[in-house]
């Protein structure tokens, strides 16, 4: 059985390993190979005159990318990676690549963004990109972990629906037999539905889907969501809960992914709690002042107004109590004034984050916030319907996955963050 080329040390004496060729060197009577598992890089010698012939001719015929098996002696060595050498008494082709590759995986010639997404299965392959969706996978794995510890229950939504979430834009429509059918915005509707069942609290992480005609670096048509409902509760218990994920998130990768992070050269500042909590009324004068530019109380925040507050703010933070015709319908209002609602947005200095709220539980009240949306509520009365029968209080918030490994990876583009991006262009591989 083959070992991780990381468990490999000039103690080991005597190891197997099965990799790619990532690097190598011809010097005559000596060759030097670089062979890379997921774990890392080890140094394979071979001193032609002493190695077997077997060994000699598979060393000859091996290109770069090529899958080996390669077993031999262990030495230390100051000057080679991690400190020890390889010297094989076996050296195994197992699938020869072809040459020349598409983009070198060494990172010797760099590759443009969408020749590296053409090529992901070779991309992919390079340390620097193996470590982000190493730390990806921590992250998804810790908010599992964290909310599965608070008690929520992981539910699975459908991801095709017959009504929009928030509406008849921003859809992408798909042939669904006889009917009319979208792929889903979000599992708003749903998760709300399960407060009704009783659930109380839910989470759900999965694919969700938007017909933005965006282009932009922050921007996909196909996100991972992490979504969370929690009955019995109001938006500062929602937001108290999101904070404390975002810290443990960081926490959690900076203790136990530090060879992902040294890879990406990331030194992580791990955020402070509380986060601040900045009204929209605030938020909207300091970006005006900072864009030199008359925002009005009731505009949306665009690209150039969250630059400008993160600039100032310069650390995470929620932007809290928008205006009610602003934000989705099931926003609830406040009482005391219906024209700000109590939903807010968490907000990394470089982008929002996640956005959330305490939720209208109200049949009458919910109809009345459809029909001021100009939407139909007889299209929405599946969702409608639970709330006749006893639904809960209850909050929640949607967090997006690329967009929290971006931010925190410092990664230029979001789709550094995905495999398999889907962008208004790109629909393979």
């Amino acid at each position: 059985m083959a070992q991780p080329i990381s468990t490999v040390t000039p103690e080991t004496e005597y190891a197997e390993i099965h990799g790619w060729v990532h690097e190598i060197r011809d010097l005559g009577g000596l060759s030097f190979f670089l062979i890379r598992d997921r774990t890392g890089i080890i140094q394979v010698t071979i001193v032609k005159k002493k190695a077997l012939e077997a060994v000699v001719e598979a060393a000859k015929a091996v290109s770069r990318e090529s899958v080996v098996r390669v077993a031999g002696t262990v030495k230390g060595i100051e000057k080679a990676p991690g400190g020890r050498e390889l010297v094989p008494d076996t050296f195994e082709i197992i699938a020869l690549a072809a040459v020349p590759l598409p983009l070198d995986v060494s990172e010797k010639v760099p590759a443009e963004l969408d020749t590296r997404l053409d090529g992901r299965y070779l991309d992919a392959r390079r340390p620097r990109v193996t470590a982000v969706f190493q730390v990806r996978s921590c992250v998804l794995g810790v908010i599992h972990e964290l909310l599965y510890a608070e008690g929520f229950i992981n539910i699975q939504t459908p991801k095709v629906v017959a009504a929009a979430t928030e509406g008849g834009t921003e859809l992408f429509p798909i042939a669904y037999f006889e009917k009319e059918a979208f792929l889903n915005q979000s599992p708003q509707l749903y998760k709300q539905m399960m407060m009704a069942a009783g659930f109380e609290k839910v989470f759900e992480i999965g694919p969700i889907f938007r017909a933005e005609e965006h282009n932009t670096t922050r921007h996909l048509n196909e996100a991972t969501s992490i979504d969370v409902e929690v009955s019995f509760a109001d938006h500062h218990d929602v937001m108290d809960l999101l904070e404390r994920i975002i810290v443990e998130v960081y926490s959690r990768v900076a203790d136990t992914c530090p060879a992902a992070l040294a890879q990406l050269g990331t030194d992580l500042d791990v955020p402070k709690a509380p986060f601040p909590r900045l009204p929209y009324a605030e938020a909207i004068d300091i970006a005006s002042s900072r864009i030199e530019e008359d925002l009005a109380y009731g505009d949306d925040m665009g690209t150039a107004a969250e630059r400008a507050l993160g600039e100032e703010m310069g650390e995470h933070y929620f932007i809290t109590d928008w205006p009610t015709e602003i934000k989705p319908y099931y926003a609830m209002p406040y009482e005391d004034d219906p024209g700000i609602c109590k939903a807010f947005d968490l907000m990394h200095p470089r982008m929002e984050l996640s956005s959330g709220a305490q939720r209208v539980h109200d049949h009458d009240l919910l109809v009345s916030r459809i029909e001021s949306k100009g939407l139909s509520a007889e299209s929405f009365e599946f969702y409608l319907e639970p709330f006749r029968y006893g639904m809960p209080p209850h909050a929640g918030w949607g967090l997006g996955a690329e967009r929290l490994v971006m931010t925190m990876l410092d990664l230029p583009n979001i789709r550094e963050a995905v495999l398999f991006p889907r962008d208004r262009h790109r629909l393979t591989p």
